[in-house]
């Protein structure tokens, strides 16, 4: 059958896009920030099979894709994928699917990012995931600055922090923490540890290791990026001042968005918009603004 513009475009909204020089569909299916129970993975790998080429791929906002889908069994496949509590999607000006790190098991990470990211993925891609934006909007969730995921290249960043502390009074003026500081930011000055907190980027790994225990954490924090980007055009995040709790992240994900919708214009990345109006009007807006009251407002504007 000949296919129209308008059915591509139909069911790339539906997360169905379009196989190259072909009638054929890729199925993108949506992951709670990369993860599926067996069963599902499972589930995903016989749908690929029956309706599609049989391979499966997993994506860079960890969703996976199966291509080789005939446009007339889209309908069955979604019902399909029903089925395992499986949805389709991840297209459009809206947000995202959202990513997270495995900093829930790593090593090195500091909480649950997979439990921060499912609070995200339901707030936001469920939640809010029918708010027409400028353009795509995509959040991703980092448990340590070592940044495997790469928040501050997302238009709206999460990185966890684990911000040092002193007790001054047991610190002997060793120098141990130059050593093991890999930052560079702590120097025994006058026989006491000064820590240059703009170099530490809170990676915490000087947290434990004084043998006086002079060096201590008491919390965990987040610090956050707005207007990263990659792709053809690559934006570094820039980066909110302070550090913020889980609750004042997520309301902070959604003031982004607020202010997107408010001040953006159709095809504009977020990344362009802070860079049209400014970084320091975009950061006011967000920490001093009136976003969160002007909400129902802003969410009925069109997007010019």
């Amino acid at each position: 059958m000949a296919l129209s513009k308008q059915d591509i475009m139909r069911v790339k909204l539906m997360g169905f896009l379009h196989n190259r020089d072909t009638d054929m569909f890729s199925c993108r299916v949506i992951t709670g920030n990369g993860t599926l129970t067996a069963q599902q993975l499972q589930a995903v790998g016989q749908i690929a099979e029956k309706y599609g080429n049989g391979t499966c791929a997993f994506t860079t906002r960890m969703t996976v894709e199966f291509a080789g889908v005939p446009y007339d069994k889209i309908d069955e496949v979604v019902a399909e994928l029903a089925k395992y509590d499986l949805t389709t999607g991840g297209t459009g000006a809206k947000v995202r699917p959202v990513t997270a790190c495995k900093g829930t098991t790593c090593v090195f990470g500091f909480y649950d990012t997979q439990e921060l990211g499912q609070k995200v993925h339901d707030r936001f891609y469920v939640g809010m995931g029918n708010v027409r934006l400028p353009h795509k909007f995509k959040i991703a969730v980092g448990g340590c600055p070592n940044n495997c995921i790469k928040p501050d290249l997302n238009d709206f960043g999460i990185v966890g922090q684990h911000p040092p502390k002193l007790h001054e009074e047991l610190c002997k003026g060793c120098k141990l923490c130059e050593k093991f500081c890999r930052m560079g930011c702590m120097k025994v000055v006058d026989k006491k540890m000064q820590r240059d907190t703009s170099v530490c980027n809170n990676c915490g790994y000087c947290v434990g290791k004084c043998p006086f225990k002079a060096i201590y954490s008491e919390e965990i924090a987040y610090k956050l990026y707005i207007g990263g980007r990659w792709g053809r055009v690559t934006r570094h995040g820039t980066a909110l001042p302070g550090l913020y709790t889980e609750e004042q992240a997520l309301d902070m994900i959604e003031k982004a968005m607020l202010l997107f919708k408010d001040q953006g214009v159709k095809g504009e990345r977020f990344a362009a918009m802070i860079d049209r109006i400014g970084e320091d009007k975009a950061i006011d807006m967000l920490l001093n603004g009136d976003l969160m009251e002007r909400k129902e407002e802003i969410l009925a504007k069109e997007i010019v």
